[in-house]
């Protein structure tokens, strides 16, 4: 009777086995393919690519004496994990058709919840940038390889400029040249508008839901 029990060599989670009660298992055997696959889940491994800004970015922060930074796991509900998360191991190299690089995190997993194959998406505080100017995504029209922001002036023109983009945070984005605090941006019928002409402003509201293209994780 000894030889019918098996034991796992690992704890985690166990899939439906493919073997019933009676069958004949073993070498030869019809089923002797894999009885079960078990998982260890906890901590749960969850991963993301990064572009190459990112991750060095990310590489150089982990290896300096700031602390590191804490990951935030976003579930395919909206719903935050209650466990913060942390850097494992990033994969040998980056793949030259994406240039992103795929990095493994550990999140923890108490009561085993969170399942492989589940999508996710995670957030992580890189640094902070004070006194950033933000500006809703819609307003930045990209032409050219080169970004503009209609700017409504003080007498209701309208003044086109240059600027330079940074991070984008939800469905706003940073602007790093080439806006004042202050300023008024054209948000709606941005492809309507010319140099010098004059608008008649209506402030709308600023949305700040997370955008659909935040990095998913699995």
């Amino acid at each position: 009777m000894s030889f019918t029990k098996i034991r796992s060599p690992i704890a985690g989670i166990i899939g439906i086995s493919t073997a019933q009660l009676g069958d004949l298992v073993g070498p030869g055997s019809t089923n002797s393919a894999a009885l079960a696959t078990v998982s260890q889940v906890d901590p749960i491994r969850a991963y993301v690519p990064l572009s190459e800004q990112d991750y060095m970015r990310f590489a150089t922060q982990t290896r300096s004496n700031e602390p590191p930074p804490t990951l935030e796991l976003i579930l395919a509900n909206g719903s935050h994990h209650s466990k913060a998360g942390k850097f494992y191991v990033a994969d040998r190299q980056v793949d030259a058709t994406t240039g992103t690089i795929k990095v493994a995190t550990l999140f923890p997993n108490p009561g085993n919840i969170l399942r492989p194959g589940q999508f996710a998406r995670i957030r992580a505080k890189l640094r902070v940038k004070r006194d950033a100017l933000l500006v809703p995504q819609r307003a930045v029209t990209e032409l050219q390889g080169g970004y503009q922001i209609a700017v409504v002036k003080p007498d209701n023109s309208v003044d086109i400029r240059s600027v330079k983009p940074a991070e984008r945070v939800n469905s706003l984005w940073v602007i790093d040249e080439g806006l004042s605090p202050g300023d008024r941006v054209v948000t709606e019928g941005v492809q309507k508008v010319r140099q010098g002409m004059t608008v008649t402003p209506i402030n709308a509201p600023v949305d700040t839901r997370p955008s659909a293209s935040a990095q998913p994780g699995r």
